[in-house]
């Protein structure tokens, strides 16, 4: 993992016409990476690719792809959630020892919905430079493309597979003030729409954007109850998601004390009582000290 490739050239080609990486320092690099067109990647990307020790990617096919494409002739290593405990060590290693690490993943930035975050904190543990590559984001595409509202957005992931679970994360997000944004796989995108349409009203404005980017890119903005009508079979739906929902339009009444307890609850899961209750304040208006009495009674009530 260590070498570092002395034998061959240190270059990439763009247009036919090859050139010369400048040398990086030791750090550990985040680039971002196309996420369906290889034409949207960035010059310094390529040039750190090239000048890099070492690559580290989620699945090194992917990534040869590219590398090929700009003919940067790299060996990538694997770094993906299933084998961080071992590869996590040996990159920081080689850090520490000086060489330069580019951690890409197989689409978009590293760390959004993706294992890198992991290697980053390390890295900032053991006092090592973490340097960021800007460049592709099918978040920043997707909401750029919407017109939904981008003065105040919040990027949510991907949905637990759970029904239940799943149930419960929209119920905690539905108040937010702000855009949501979502990736989703394409088997599940139908399924998550009719979930969607249940807890956030037919009537809220969203977004699907899917292969975006690519030959059949697609971008629709409607309602929640116009999507889920339009893409209501798994067949309909191909190539990666991104599901925007808009604001809520400041018209519903108060909330019901059984919707507050649900939230109570769903925010709870994740995070300690008192931060679940401020939380709460947060997204209803309430007191935070009333809503921890509450939290109190409903975990003590079973």
């Amino acid at each position: 993992m260590t070498e570092l490739y002395d034998d061959v050239k240190r270059e990439f080609v763009v247009g036919g016409t090859a050139q010369r990486a400048r040398p990086i320092e030791s750090a550990l690099y985040i680039v971002s990476t196309p996420i369906g067109n290889l034409g949207d990647m960035t010059l310094r990307g390529l040039e750190t690719l090239a000048s890099a020790d070492i690559v580290a990617c989620e699945d090194t096919r992917v990534t040869r792809v590219l590398l090929d494409r700009y003919g940067i002739v790299r060996r990538p290593i694997s770094y993906h959630e299933h084998n961080a405990n071992e590869a996590g060590p040996k990159l920081i290693a080689a850090l520490q020892a000086g060489k330069s690490v580019a951690l890409v993943s197989d689409a978009g930035t590293p760390l959004v919905s993706d294992p890198g975050f992991r290697l980053v904190g390390e890295a900032r543990d053991a006092g090592i430079r973490v340097v960021p590559i800007p460049g592709a984001s099918a978040l920043l595409a997707a909401l750029a493309a919407s017109g939904l509202p981008t003065d105040a957005f919040m990027f949510c992931g991907f949905l637990p597979v759970k029904h239940g679970q799943k149930q419960s994360k929209l119920e905690s997000l539905k108040n937010i003030d702000a855009t949501l944004v979502f990736y989703e796989s394409p088997n599940r995108s139908a399924a998550t729409l009719a979930d969607m349409v249940e807890v956030f009203g037919a009537d809220r404005k969203a977004a699907l954007c899917r292969e975006l980017t690519k030959a059949y890119e697609t971008i629709v903005t409607t309602t929640l109850g116009e999507l889920s009508k339009q893409f209501d079979g798994e067949d309909r739906i191909r190539g990666e998601v991104v599901l925007l929902v808009g604001p809520p339009s400041g018209e519903a009444g108060p909330q019901s004390e059984e919707d507050i307890d649900k939230l109570l609850l769903s925010l709870a899961e994740e995070l300690p009582p008192s931060k679940a209750a401020g939380e709460a304040a947060r997204m209803t208006g309430g007191q935070k000290s009333v809503l921890y009495q509450r939290l109190m009674q409903l975990k003590a009530q079973g």
